[in-house]
């Protein structure tokens, strides 16, 4: 079984299960401003069959970081916004090179049993050949004279 797929019915922190007066009050706005929020894409809550907004915790979390950065910052909507994109894009990049370092081991991986099949592969009636230092030394043979025998 994939280990991605996940019983239907378990509840994760992206599950939209609030509906907008609970995901205000625990986000402690008023529905109107959680409304304001979608219009500009701030906060984005998924919608039922009948375009009610659902939100998830991960939503109203999101909630409570723009009503933060507003109030106690003093960042306007539009800045928060880009924030919001650019937090978002960090997550996708760290994302993609966690997926790419995982290729990368599997590629260095393979590269390494494919040396070692290699090496495995060699003859082992061949002799390494290492080159012989050359020197300006002379070297004088003489023939050693036979010894009569008597």
């Amino acid at each position: 079984m994939d280990s991605r797929r996940r019983n239907p019915y378990e509840l994760t922190e992206e599950t939209p299960v609030y509906v907008i007066s609970v995901a205000a009050q625990l986000s402690g706005l008023h529905p109107q401003t959680l409304r304001q929020y979608d219009r500009l894409g701030l906060v984005s809550p998924d919608r039922t069959a009948g375009r009610g907004r659902r939100y998830s915790a991960r939503d109203i979390e999101l909630l409570r970081q723009v009503q933060q950065l507003s109030q106690d910052e003093g960042i306007n909507l539009a800045g928060i916004k880009r924030i919001i994109e650019l937090e978002n894009q960090v997550v996708a990049l760290q994302q993609r090179v966690a997926e790419l370092e995982d290729a990368l081991d599997g590629a260095a991986a393979a590269m390494r049993q494919r040396e070692a099949a290699v090496h495995a592969s060699y003859r082992r009636d061949l002799v390494p050949y290492q080159e012989v230092q050359q020197t300006s030394a002379l070297v004088v043979w003489r023939p050693k004279r036979q010894q009569q025998s008597d």
